[in-house]
């Protein structure tokens, strides 16, 4: 247990002792993080006891980390890429293989002078603010169906004039029918994409995450259809699309895009070599 007068390091290494007990991934990060959290500082820097505040704070947030609450919801904010995002409760936590969707379907933009962006399923906005950190000059809708989430949106669309988008809450197998043909330049997701076989055995912190960011159906490809069918006439000819996959997605999206007519069709890996990106133009 945490108690006032430990010193900074003997508490660290009590907090990751008991966070590797409870099973957590990367015990070591995890403990450097909360003390941080709890004492406003590096471990590695301090050497003052801890106060009765700073130990009872800290106490309190290993013990929710133990029970597999995720790092970021204890943080309340997360980086991608060179920025931070608002997470919590509620909205999928941001990931770096999502860092990779976003390069790539910038790169997709090249030669546009002004692109207009959608992006679908959008959650924290981490998606759309990423093609704007690559390409300054894009306008990017972000829509998100989930309240909670949305309310996650709404805070992280404006995190500086260079990095602003516009939320909007609606529901990606409906808004198309609002947008008007030929418009967009760049379609981007990362919609839900786990099976319902998946779902029954996810890493006790993913559970934790809206079942609503990451459940699509029995085969995991309701959100990927709807795309595929519906949100090709908003691009305009030679538009494009991005989308997140899950590990084991590529040949399954790829067909269901070219049996809707979409070209191009080429996919991405992630930093750990799993195919993630798969992106695609309108003839």
């Amino acid at each position: 247990m945490v108690t006032a007068g430990m010193l900074p390091r003997a508490a660290v290494r009590e907090v990751e002792a008991r966070l590797r007990a409870a099973g957590c991934p990367d015990a070591d990060f995890d403990a450097a993080e909360l003390f941080r959290l709890a004492a406003g500082g590096d471990a590695r820097l301090a050497d003052a006891p801890l106060g009765a505040e700073q130990a009872e704070r800290l106490e309190a947030l290993t013990a929710r980390r133990a029970a597999r609450e995720p790092l970021q919801y204890l943080c309340g904010n997360w980086p991608f890429l060179d920025f931070e995002l608002a997470v919590g409760p509620g909205v999928l936590c941001p990931r770096a293989d999502t860092e990779v969707v976003a390069e790539a379907a910038a790169g997709m933009l090249a030669g546009v002078e002004v692109p207009r962006v959608l992006d679908l399923c959008a959650g924290t906005g981490c998606l759309g603010l990423g093609v704007k950190r690559f390409c300054p000059a894009a306008q990017v809708t972000s829509l998100e169906k989930s309240p909670a989430a949305y309310r996650y949106l709404e805070q992280n669309a404006h995190l500086s004039p260079a990095l602003t988008i516009t939320p909007v809450q609606g529901d990606l197998f409906t808004y198309w029918q609002t947008l008007p043909e030929g418009q967009l330049d760049l379609i981007v997701s990362n919609p839900p994409y786990l099976t319902a076989a998946e779902m029954g055995a996810l890493q006790p912190e993913v559970a934790q995450e809206p079942a609503m960011a990451l459940e699509a159906g029995e085969d995991g490809l309701v959100f990927y259809r709807a795309i595929a069918e519906h949100y090709q006439k908003a691009l305009r000819p030679g538009g494009a699309l991005a989308l997140e996959i899950g590990w084991q997605q590529r040949e399954v999206v790829t067909a269901l895009l070219a049996a809707n007519g979409w070209t191009d069709i080429v996919c991405r890996k992630d930093f750990g070599g799993n195919d993630r990106c798969v992106m695609a133009r309108k003839q």
